[in-house]
């Protein structure tokens, strides 16, 4: 009895170094959990982009909400300007980000994008000056439901998409059938 009230002190004790080891150790990334999170990220966007989310990626509420708030923070008074990419001239921001518009939302009305919707499909936010490539008489805002200023061009609402990670991205090309790049005269192209 003895003997065995020992080897379980023992290993109690060896559990509770191990653990304490493991939670002092804030320096280094789980590997294990940072895998694991990554693909599921990468299930969820793939499943998204085959079918049924407008939408995209669900997941990108949670991953994104800090870059989100960034990005929306960091988007006032944003240039929307052109780039030449594969799928003809587009808007971008002054980063060269790619812009979407929102074919459930209506030209000169606020944005219906909200919740979940927002949160993969951030806003340009706040009052935008014309860049390159771009007619200046077709930049605009809208106020939306929640008190927000959103730029416009040729009166639609324009948006980032989350997933798009780097200038130059246009993941959000076609997801759900409503979200499209927009060309130089504030139409979606929609290939």
């Amino acid at each position: 009895m003895t003997r065995t009230r020992s080897r379980i002190v023992g290993a109690t004790l060896v559990a509770a170094v191990l653990l304490l080891s493991a939670c002092s150790d804030d320096d280094e990334p789980n590997a294990t959990t940072d895998t694991t999170e990554s693909d599921a990220a990468d299930e969820t966007t793939t499943a998204a982009d085959e079918g049924g989310n407008p939408y995209g990626s669900t997941e990108a509420e949670e991953e994104t909400s800090d870059s989100t708030e960034s990005t929306e923070a960091e988007t006032a008074g944003a240039t929307v300007a052109t780039a030449d990419t594969d799928l003809g001239t587009i808007l971008v921001d002054g980063q060269g980000n790619t812009l979407y518009l929102f074919t459930s939302d209506a030209q000169g009305e606020p944005s219906t994008c909200v919740e979940g919707c927002a949160a993969a499909w951030p806003a340009l936010a706040g009052t935008a000056t014309a860049g390159d490539g771009v007619d200046e008489a077709l930049i605009g805002t809208v106020t939306n439901a929640d008190g927000t200023e959103q730029a416009t061009y040729n009166d639609w609402p324009l948006y980032y998409y989350a997933q798009d990670t780097a200038p130059g991205d246009t993941n959000g090309q076609g997801v759900g059938g409503v979200w499209w790049v927009v060309d130089a005269e504030g139409n979606a192209i929609e290939s």
